[in-house]
């Protein structure tokens, strides 16, 4: 006989919320057992490694849609669908990263031109900041 869990069960091996369980049923992302007339639904352990998948998807930056795609892919095991989805998210990671640097590079020069000038006018930051909305 098949071992099933508890839907708490499941949610604690998979390291995440009874809720999320649910949330993940409603999106489609999970099945829901049939409720027997007496007692819990039951899930199999399969269920706790799709939710596994799900979160390490979640972890890479993929969404819950694209988490719903790739679990499509692997039921038609369709690799290369599943490699260019990958190869898009990891363009949107890259033009994230940049963008990031280049905040922090101008953070950077801010902070520095704080440490450096000794403005009676004002803080150097604030005067920047509000020059570049102006602009």
């Amino acid at each position: 006989m098949k071992k099933t869990l508890t839907i708490g069960r499941v949610a604690e091996l998979a390291g995440v919320n009874v809720e999320t369980v649910r949330y993940y049923q409603r999106r489609g992302l999970l099945q829901e057992p049939k409720k027997p007339s007496a007692g819990y639904r039951q899930y199999g352990p399969e269920t706790v490694d799709r939710l596994r998948f799900i979160k390490r998807a979640q972890a890479l930056g993929f969404t819950l849609e694209e988490s719903s795609e790739l679990l499509r892919f692997e039921k038609a095991c369709a690799c290369a669908e599943t490699r260019t989805l990958a190869a898009h998210k990891l363009e949107l990671i890259d033009e994230k990263v940049r963008a990031l640097s280049a905040m922090r590079n101008v953070l950077g020069d801010l902070i520095q031109r704080c440490d450096v000038e000794e403005s009676k006018d004002g803080c150097p930051i604030i005067q920047a900041l509000s020059r570049d909305a102006a602009a």
